[in-house]
């Protein structure tokens, strides 16, 4: 795991000191070693930071030339099967000769031998790279299939820019920072800015499962795909999976037991983030199931029970026989995180559950250099809540419009805390598997979206701001691949194209983005075992009665599971990794959040329209939870300040105040 960042700038005076700037910029990423590489005689140059994880000598420095010298390489991530890649080159090609045994030098011969295109096709893993031919005056951008690893990249001026985080694209002399608003709504609505783009107008994100290539005076057309999941689910409808519940499960085992070995190798102490549920605890399972020794653990609490999960980890830790680490996490700790934020996430980012990610990442790293998530289940098995919530929500449009009237109108008369309340003082009475966390919240939603279609229910369901353009001054949402996906004709069932949407966006935007900064801002490696692509091509060719079953989620994961872990250790309703920002917003975070969202500093920095977000905040200090509203903005405006006060030289703050207002 690594950093990397280069450019193709021909008027870059010093092409040495823009490297270095910009891998100065990662060093989080990167704390072991950095290295930089330019050309002056094409203005090339390539930057790098690394975190040493496998081969560990100086035989796995980067940026690193090929044996033959045609090809430079920066590589951020992992090549799993890199071992048994090698094995195959040299059935081909005969004995060659190695330096050291990374995974770089593996994918450096592979893309020699054979080409890139067919090198990304046989390897397993999590990355980002760029790689520049020397024969060919050419600059490659890869980035892996699922979109565990980022790499944006843009034009600023004459200079083509790319790096692991626009902070270090920021770095370099050419870059000038101009907030798109077009994406500032867009973020507003998602919690996120979608990919491909970024905060920055013509400051990309390169997607999933896609290589660009850049030409020495950094012309580039559309990225070119190499993979991807919509193929994925076609090939698995045009030949699903045949066998019985046994068998599917027999051979998810098998995989997923792959996957999770192959992600077991390093050379460096490794654990897992076990939280206690499905997906964490079957991750682990299969770590111990294939390790001498026990597996380390981590896991963070909370005092407010409502939010501590940790009593589930420590139990799924004990049966297993991990070696488990637990810290109880105070609301101080928790909200001392909150100005690491905007340098941590480098653009708006305002999934709440950011901050607890963090924290477990902090314990982990004081442990281990690598971590093993179960991210990825929901999406391919539908674990999410809100998928057999939408599912029978959409059965009740058939209710008459004067019904579905009134069932708004009593919806709204009571806050959505007092329904939330309500529902779970009845959890009791109500079956495990049909509980809901958080049930006033979904309620209120329920409201919004009583004449919906199946798509508008959706994007209901994952938005925020409902009219994220009435708050942008100068903005106005544009099409995304979310809604280019939702406009596309489908005979999939309304659940399976939830799957489907979230696996295309909600996963690589939202979750991927969340884990990778947070660990990475504590130089700690990340894996995803269920992202291996095998494991996600063969989810899409379960039928969805093996992955959703009755109204229960995940249930070929669950039987999986039940082999290693007893059910009643992990059997309870799915809860999401949340903090109390409600009620901080209105207690020991009102001060900082008025600041942030005074009138007259919203008016006079220019982004937003004060009005709405005046009404949402005062709302909430009385009593009314929108918290996850205001958290958008709070987090928009905390990042606009650290870019004010990091990026405060004459030119830039110049180029800042003419946008921002």
């Amino acid at each position: 795991m690594c950093g990397i960042a280069g450019f193709i700038s021909r008027r870059t005076s010093d092409l040495e000191e823009s490297c270095r700037l910009m891998a100065g910029a990662l060093v989080h990423r990167g704390p072991d070693d950095s290295g930089y590489w330019a050309d002056a005689s094409c203005g090339v140059g390539l930057a790098h930071r690394r975190l040493s994880i496998v081969d560990l000598s100086p035989a796995g420095h980067q940026p690193m030339a090929s044996l033959s010298g045609r090809y430079e390489i920066v590589f951020n991530g992992e090549v799993y099967n890199h071992l048994s890649l090698r094995r195959g080159l040299e059935e081909t090609a005969g004995v060659l000769r190695w330096r050291g045994h990374s995974d770089t030098e593996t994918l450096l011969a592979a893309i020699e031998l054979l080409g890139i295109p067919a090198a990304l096709a046989r390897c397993v893993g999590m990355f980002a790279l760029a790689v520049w031919d020397r024969e060919l005056g050419v600059l490659t951008l890869a980035r892996d299939r699922a979109g565990e690893k980022p790499l944006y990249y843009g034009r600023c001026g004459e200079a083509f820019l790319f790096g692991s985080e626009l902070k270090a694209l920021q770095a370099h002399p050419a870059f000038r920072a101009e907030v798109d608003r077009d994406c500032l709504a867009l973020y507003l609505r998602h919690c996120y800015v979608p990919e491909p783009n970024s905060i920055f107008r013509g400051i990309k994100r390169l997607p999933p499962g896609t290589t660009l290539a850049i030409d020495e005076s950094g012309h580039f057309e559309a990225p070119v795909p190499y993979w991807t999941a919509r193929q994925a689910m076609e090939r698995g409808h045009d030949a699903p999976f045949a066998g019985g519940d046994d068998t599917a499960i027999a051979e998810l085992d098998g995989l997923l037991t792959e996957a999770v070995g192959l992600q077991m190798l390093a050379d460096v102490p490794l654990g897992a983030f076990l939280s206690g549920g499905i997906d964490s605890s079957l991750i682990v399972a299969l770590m111990q199931k294939q390790s001498a020794r026990k597996v380390r653990t981590f896991t963070i609490g909370f005092s407010e029970p409502a939010y501590d999960e940790s009593r589930y980890a420590r139990a799924v830790a004990a049966h297993l026989g991990t070696d488990h680490t637990e810290m109880m996490v105070t609301p101080t700790q928790a909200r001392e995180v909150i100005p690491l934020l905007a340098s941590i996430y480098d653009e708006p980012f305002a999934d709440s559950s950011q901050i607890p990610t963090f924290l477990v990442s902090r314990l982990a790293r004081q442990h281990v250099t690598v971590a093993l998530s179960g991210d990825g289940g929901d999406e391919l098995f539908g674990g999410y809540n809100r998928y057999a919530w939408a599912r029978r929500v959409w059965s009740l449009m058939s209710m008459r419009k004067s019904v579905r009237k009134l069932a708004t109108r009593t919806i709204r008369a009571l806050p959505a805390r007092h329904w939330s309340r309500f529902f779970d003082r009845a959890a009791p009475l109500v079956p495990r598997r049909l509980r809901v966390s958080e049930m006033g919240d979904k309620l209120y939603k329920l409201a919004d979206f009583m004449e919906s279609s199946q798509s508008d229910l959706y994007l209901n369901l994952v938005s925020h701001w409902q009219t994220p353009n009435s708050l942008v001054l100068g903005g106005a949402e544009s099409q995304t691949p979310l809604t280019a996906l939702m406009a596309e004709p489908s005979d999939r069932s309304f659940q399976e194209s939830m799957m489907y949407w979230d696996l295309m966006t909600y996963l690589p935007n939202d979750i991927l983005v969340k884990v990778d900064r947070a660990a990475m801002a504590v130089s700690l490696e990340t894996r995803v075992p269920m992202l291996d692509h095998r494991i996600i091509e063969f989810a899409w060719s379960l039928p969805m009665a093996m992955r959703v079953r009755a109204g229960e989620g995940k249930w070929i994961l669950k039987q999986l599971l039940a082999r290693y872990v007893p059910p009643a250790l992990t059997d309870r309703p799915k809860t999401g990794f949340g903090i109390p920002i409600n009620d901080w917003l209105r207690g020991p975070l009102r001060d900082w959040a008025e600041d942030l969202l005074g009138e007259a500093r919203l008016r006079d920095e220019g982004f937003f329209n004060p009005g709405p977000i005046r009404e949402k905040w005062r709302a909430h200090l009385q009593g009314q939870d929108w918290a996850y509203l205001l958290w958008d903005v709070l987090m928009f405006q905390a990042w606009w300040q650290q870019q004010r006060v990091a990026h405060g030289r004459p030119a830039a703050l110049a180029t800042l105040r003419a946008v921002g207002g």
